[in-house]
């Protein structure tokens, strides 16, 4: 197994990957470690890797080019597995164009990504190669989560600076699923969150989601619920890239229609990546698909 980091912190990989199993699995040979820093795929003097969103809004977010650039520079031209395709999915199965590697995966860490569980980690496991993009500052801009990652993942309900930890921990969680990381391979099967674990513990998820669960006298009503939304897409210059364009909303000037724009999508998103966040509510405006 082989993973690529791509981070604007190179340095802060030095400690998290010299211990325990992740230390004597590179030890051994049966993982190797890469860290990129992104920088060092711009064009311009002062190394920018980020700009301002379009339709405004706090916060700076990463630019596509350099992300592109240092995953087809890690893979090769052309190389790039296919958003959405499956590990060993053939070029019939694949969403487009068939990846040269199908047992690659891009990996983009977000708030707004599906949420890493053991199954996931398994998965990954049986791979060959990993790239993992870690997202700064506001966010990364759309493209990359659609045209570029082949998974979007989360690590939990909560904001951290930057995607460096998160990657740290997919790093940490798949490598101990790889044959010969674990003294015990049996250890990785009876662990917490196995796929007897993981269905263990959906069965005592509360219906209605995290932070859903109150117990009220049947006389008082309850509150209105305002649901937990993943983020809406971030876009940055420049407003076209390798023929995909900035969604011309974001260039109206108009900030309520930008406004119901990100609500829209936010919805949109979090229904496709996390819809127990909306289990029990609806949302009429919520496309179809």
């Amino acid at each position: 197994m082989h993973f690529d980091i791509i981070t604007i912190f190179p340095a802060f990989f030095a400690g998290p990957l010299d211990y325990g199993i992740v230390r004597r699995a590179r030890e051994s040979g049966l993982v190797e470690m890469s860290v990129h820093d992104l920088r060092d795929f711009t064009h311009d003097r002062h190394r920018t890797v980020d700009d301002r969103p379009f339709g405004g809004g706090e916060g700076m977010v990463l630019k596509p080019e350099p992300l592109f650039e240092a995953v087809e520079s890690i893979l090769g031209a052309g190389a790039t597995p296919v958003p959405g395709m499956k590990p060993g999915a053939t070029q019939t199965e694949a969403s487009g164009p068939a990846a040269p590697d199908a047992k690659a995966a891009v990996i983009l860490l977000s708030a707004s990504g599906k949420l890493f569980r053991q199954s996931v980690a398994q998965r990954l496991a049986a791979l060959d190669r990993i790239v993992l993009l870690c997202g700064r500052y506001e966010g990364v801009d759309e493209r990359v989560a659609e045209h570029l990652a082949t998974d979007e993942i989360s690590i939990g309900d909560f904001v951290l600076s930057g995607g460096e930890l998160a990657a740290a921990l997919v790093v940490d969680a798949v490598t101990r699923l790889l044959p010969g990381a674990l003294g015990n391979e049996a250890s990785a099967i009876e662990e917490s969150f196995s796929a007897r674990g993981e269905s263990a513990t959906a069965d005592r998820t509360t219906p209605g989601g995290p932070g859903r669960a109150t117990l009220r006298p049947e006389a008082e009503p309850a509150p209105a619920i305002e649901p937990l939304l993943l983020d809406y897409p971030h876009y940055t210059r420049p407003p076209e890239y390798r023929g995909w364009p900035v969604p011309e909303i974001l260039l109206s000037g108009n900030h309520e229609e930008i406004r119901r724009w990100r609500r829209q999508m936010a919805l949109e998103k979090t229904r496709r990546n996390r819809p127990d966040l909306l289990a029990g509510m609806n949302f009429p405006e919520i496309q179809q698909s």
